[in-house]
């Protein structure tokens, strides 16, 4: 048996030779040789480097909230125009991230498309591999981007809530107010009419005067109160909305997960059920030359008993 020997340490002078026989200089014989060392990162997909650069931004959404967590959720930190502020600039952000996603999935549906060979059968399975890496990505990424919205959403339900319960002292004392106001103008009444009967008239007239300003800021005030409690309950119901929302993108999230772990046995599947059909095409060709050997021999077995009786 021959005696194998490593030829690396020959092929790398045959190269450094015929590097200087051409003329390289020093940094480019320099870059050859350690070509044979490290080897050139392969260049990354378009598909890849958008995935790369989604995941960044979830990743800078992601901090941009915990950035402002405690100025959001602080009410003595920050005016209600900055919390509008943060939460504006968060909705817009998930906003994009969504868009990029989409563009993702949209591209794995062209890639899906195009894959097809004829009659609609996948031709490559190799892409087919490449296609189902590519939606395990896009599930990756929606996964992540849910769970920074789920944060979102909890430090907006804590806005919320602290928004109905500093509503709710308000609500109380305007009552407090309301009703003290009203046991008041009683006597103040009477002893208006008791004073009436001694004061002049233009007393009388300035004091309908204000009888009717304090019914009109009573009515204003009651409609406020009214307009305060219509606005927490849409603000409870839109929080209520919200949260029912992201429940149901957590569990479609997970059908999509099962989704695609169906899709990638039925790949297999259809792998396998591949390479049964090809065994049993060859399995057939091999019996059909079987049956016209036997057929021509028999029947040459036939014509040579016949001609030797």
């Amino acid at each position: 048996m021959a005696r194998i020997r490593d030829r690396t340490e020959d092929f790398k002078d045959v190269a450094r030779h015929t590097a200087v026989s051409l003329g390289y200089d020093e940094s480019k014989l320099a870059a050859i040789m350690a070509s044979f060392i490290i080897h050139k990162p392969r260049e990354r997909s378009s598909f890849t480097k958008a995935a790369l650069k989604t995941l960044e931004s979830i990743g800078a959404l992601e901090q941009f909230i915990l950035n402002h967590r405690k100025d959001y959720v602080e009410m003595q930190r920050t005016t209600e125009q900055e919390r509008d502020s943060i939460e504006h600039e968060v909705t817009a952000f998930i906003k994009t991230c969504k868009e990029q996603i989409d563009i993702l999935q949209n591209s794995i549906n062209d890639d899906e498309a195009n894959s097809k060979g004829w009659l609609g059968r996948k031709g490559d399975n190799s892409n087919a591999d490449t296609i189902a890496h590519k939606h395990g990505v896009v599930l990756i990424l929606s996964e992540k981007l849910h769970s920074v919205t789920a944060q979102f959403d909890q430090m907006r339900a804590i806005r919320f809530q602290d928004a109905i319960n500093r509503a709710m002292p308000r609500r109380k004392l305007k009552r407090e107010t309301v009703s003290k106001s009203a046991d008041i103008s009683i006597p103040n009444k009477s002893d208006i009419r008791e004073l009436d009967e001694i004061q002049p008239e233009p007393l009388t007239v300035q004091q309908q005067i204000l009888d009717d300003e304090t019914r009109a800021l009573q009515v204003e005030l009651t409609s406020l109160l009214d307009t305060v409690q219509q606005t927490e309950t849409k603000m409870v119901e839109v929080s209520a909305l919200n949260h029912l929302m992201s429940t149901h993108i957590l569990h479609q999230a997970r059908q999509i997960e099962h989704l695609y772990e169906q899709a990638v046995e039925a790949t297999k599947n259809v792998e396998l059920g591949n390479k049964e059909l090809s065994q049993a095409i060859r399995r057939n060709t091999s019996s059909r030359t079987f049956l016209l050997l036997f057929l021509f021999v028999l029947t040459f077995s036939i014509l040579f008993l016949d001609w030797y009786s």
